[in-house]
């Protein structure tokens, strides 16, 4: 038996071309005793694509704790282990978390094996500024927790990236546009697989696509990041009076506000408060 604990290896898997697996990352998965995955099966399509055969255990977010204690003791009794999530780069909105935390915590190597991730993907193809930008990767599902979080991002000013399933992404872009306003939006979908598109646009020509063309899919949204009015351009007083003339027009403030979001680009909230200011 060894006397040294053995590593721990995080390898980031193809997001759908599994041509996108890179050497290292197969000769890993070939050279470790045994491999933790999200899901089994589909690490085994990965490893029958690469002719590889090895003893895999399920380690997935309804079960990580309780495996992280059996991948942790085998890693610690001299075994080298990889962990594989269903797509891309493990951790990132992917199970891997505690188990990487608990093998650190324990003293033993963790080897990042870099690749594919949806993230940075998405960037690289959107057009808008990447100097910087946050991940927010999927909103709350809850309508309150997912409105609440979109209220909080309003202002940032960084390019902001967002996953989301196809059932939720229409209820998901017409929020946006109510906190965000009309801004640009760079749509991913089904990114390096066979039916990928990726889509430049705004906000509301992307709600009234998907409101008349269901999705399909998994989405990556590159969203960019508030850069307030630019001189010349309407501003938020102005967006206030043309709600205010809805509201004369027999609208709800809140309809009122929304509509005026949807033309102006300021955020429905905030022409919503604008405009209660201006009636007090």
């Amino acid at each position: 038996m060894n006397s040294s604990p053995g590593k721990l290896y995080v390898v980031a898997t193809p997001i759908g071309n599994l041509n996108d697996l890179s050497p290292r990352a197969a000769e890993t998965l070939g050279s470790v005793d045994f491999i933790a995955a999200e899901d089994t099966r589909v690490t085994a399509k990965i490893l029958n694509h690469i002719g590889v055969k090895k003893g895999l255990i399920s380690c997935q977010k309804y079960n990580e704790r309780e495996r992280t204690e059996q991948i942790v003791s085998r890693i610690l009794a001299g075994e080298n282990a990889a962990f594989c999530s269903d797509a891309g780069t493990p951790v990132i909105s992917d199970p891997g978390g505690t188990l990487v935390s608990k093998a650190l915590d324990e003293g033993i190597t963790v080897v990042p094996v870099s690749g594919p991730s949806a993230v940075v993907s998405a960037l690289s193809v959107c057009g808008l500024r990447c100097e910087r930008f946050c991940f927010e990767g999927f909103l709350p599902t809850p309508k309150g927790g997912r409105r609440e979080r979109l209220e909080e991002l309003k202002n940032e000013k960084r390019t902001m990236v967002f996953y989301e399933a196809p059932h939720k992404l229409q209820r998901t872009l017409g929020d946006m546009l109510d906190a965000f306003g009309d801004r640009p939006v760079t749509v991913c979908r089904e990114m390096t697989k066979l039916h990928e598109e990726i889509w430049r646009t705004r906000l509301r020509q992307a709600k009234e696509y998907y409101d008349d063309n269901p999705p399909r899919g998994e989405f990556v949204l590159v969203i960019s990041g508030y850069s307030g009015p630019e001189h010349g351009e309407v501003t938020l007083d102005d967006a206030a009076d043309l709600a205010a003339d809805y509201m004369k027009e027999g609208m709800s403030a809140s309809d009122a506000a929304k509509r005026a979001a949807r033309e102006t680009g300021f955020s429905k909230s905030e022409i919503y408060r604008a405009a209660g200011e201006k009636r007090d």
